[in-house]
């Protein structure tokens, strides 16, 4: 596709020059028709940056995965699951298996400890089914946000329901159908109940008190109430931080007991220590209005009535680690019901090394059934999400440059006849029929390249936007990432070749058609 577009732009930028004066007056003649007939023009534009910008967001989504998936792997790395597994989350090894693995003398040893310890992580991988906090829940039913543990509101959408009942940002709300309101556990138990009809709702603003009419058949109906988070149990942060090739970014990692202390007197309390990707810190953080969580933050994980702490946050972005949650192993296996080890992660002196380790664990190790293999085929073949992705980009695309073909070519067999007089003139004055037929061709893939390059520049505006995907390498597996759309040059150069595509396949049928229009019917 990069081969073709780079073709057409040769096409552009040498052939017709290469026309000489005759060149030069259908140009004008092309210059003046597509400024004269603006509307045609702007919709056809319209059309043009609509498809393209499409093309490009979701190839930059795919690019993203890819970059993923490319970024959480290290080359040295290998990964090893029990014997069967497809997925971290399936994968179970003994405490044996995996003190005896990390002891292959392919393994590097750690030059920072003086023990010299292997650079190893063991690891238990779980995926904690958490509800989103009913703030959040009862908030986007509202269209609004709450602030925190209040009923102040920080953000009221338009169009929703609160707004179309007057509400608006820093009201508070005080009564619902008659009923004061004290909390946000109210607000809970009362919209447990009626959820039909129009209520009286109160709200005070500016010390103010007012009123508005909810229609609560209004309500916005919530596509999941739930949310998947990943929870990496791990035995020492400093070695995993150190095998993985990630750092602190803020913070400190969780200590040996993986507790800390919170609270005065009969209220003292212990909260589990949490090390954050980047990306899940912004999640979280989003429950309480902030931009991210930070050190010393709590939040809540699963149905676990003890709180977690954010101890640091790792500077994963980039990677899948990047939505994932460190704990202590010990304490992450007792609260989620896995004792054992998912995975171990070795590292070797270079990708050889990797490749020798992997083959020999799967191959000769005889303690138990092991499969390894190097980080960067485990990644690789999560893109088999990607290539998924990719697959249906591609006939999106197909279906929508299929739309905008016979769109174009409606509106050029329009346009021609239209200029069926022009067309006759210019036969008298002795232009041929493939110039006039290259004179129309050219006005399509002008309009094309203008059309591309407004596509690509809405397009790009979605580069370096987060977004939320599942990579799998496996049924029943998969990790919930938060990536980040890149738009790079071969997709931009992708953007150009679908316009140009479309202008060529829709301009040419209707610009060989002009080539048979004799000059004497045309002036008649």
């Amino acid at each position: 596709m990069l081969a073709f577009t780079a073709l057409l732009l040769v096409v552009v930028a040498v052939v017709v020059p290469r026309l000489g004066w005759i060149g030069k007056l259908l140009a004008r003649y092309n210059a003046r028709n597509i400024m004269v007939r603006w509307p045609i023009t702007l919709m056809l534009l319209a059309a043009f940056t609509l498809q393209v910008g499409i093309v490009v967001v979701m190839l930059s989504f795919v690019r993203g995965l890819q970059n993923l998936t490319a970024g959480s792997s290290v080359p040295g790395n290998v990964l090893v699951l029990s014997e069967g597994s497809t997925d971290e989350l399936f994968s179970n090894l003994g405490y044996r298996d995996v003190s005896d693995v990390e002891r292959h003398p392919l393994v590097m040893r750690d030059s920072d400890d003086p023990d010299g310890k292997p650079l190893a992580s063991w690891e238990v991988y779980v995926v904690v089914n958490q509800p989103l906090p009913l703030p959040i829940i009862h908030g986007r039913r509202l269209g609004c946000r709450f602030g925190e543990e209040s009923l102040k509101l920080t953000l009221v959408e338009a169009g929703g329901p609160l707004a179309r009942a007057g509400v608006k940002p820093g009201d508070s709300l005080s009564s619902w159908a008659g009923i004061p309101l004290n909390s946000l556990e109210d607000i809970r138990l009362l919209m447990a109940g009626k959820q039909a009809g129009v209520i009286d709702i109160g709200y005070v603003r500016d010390g103010a008190l007012l009123s508005g009419s909810l229609n609560l058949d209004n309500l916005i109906t919530l596509e999941r109430s739930r949310r998947f988070l990943q929870v990496r149990g791990i035995d020492d942060p400093a070695r995993s931080l150190k095998v993985h090739n990630l750092k602190l970014v803020t913070g400190e990692l969780f200590s040996q007991a993986g507790v800390r202390a919170y609270g005065e007197g009969d209220q003292r309390r212990t909260a589990v220590e949490a090390v954050l990707g980047e990306g899940i810190a912004r999640t979280l953080g989003s429950d309480i209005n902030k931009t991210s969580l930070e050190p010393g933050d709590m939040f809540s994980l699963g149905d676990s009535a003890q709180p977690f702490i954010v101890a640091g946050v790792m500077g994963s972005s980039g990677s899948t680690f990047d939505s994932e949650i460190w704990s202590k192993h010990s304490l992450v296996g007792r609260k989620f019901g896995k004792d054992s080890y998912s995975t171990i992660v070795l590292r070797a002196a270079g990708p050889v090394e990797a490749e020798e380790l992997a083959k020999d664990l799967t191959n000769n190790f005889k303690k138990a059934a092991l499969k390894a293999q190097t980080e960067t085929e485990y990644y690789s073949s999560l893109n088999q999400t990607n290539q998924q992705f990719l697959y249906a980009i591609l006939f999106v695309a197909v279906v929508v440059g299929i739309g905008g073909v016979l769109g174009l070519m409606n509106t050029m067999f329009a346009a021609i006849s239209q200029r069926i007089k022009d067309i006759g003139v210019l036969r008298i004055l002795g232009y041929s029929g493939p110039q006039v037929m290259l004179a129309f061709l050219f006005e399509a893939l002008l309009l094309a390249v203008l059309g591309g390059l407004l596509g690509c520049a809405a397009g790009a505006i979605g580069d370096g936007c987060t977004a939320n995907s599942i990579i799998s390498s496996g049924a029943g597996g998969g990790k919930s990432v938060v990536l980040r759309m890149t738009v790079d040059t071969p997709i931009l150069l992708a953007g150009m070749a679908t316009a140009l595509i479309m202008g060529l396949l829709g301009g040419l049928l209707p610009a060989i058609n002009a080539t048979f229009i004799r000059p004497l019917e045309a002036l008649r």
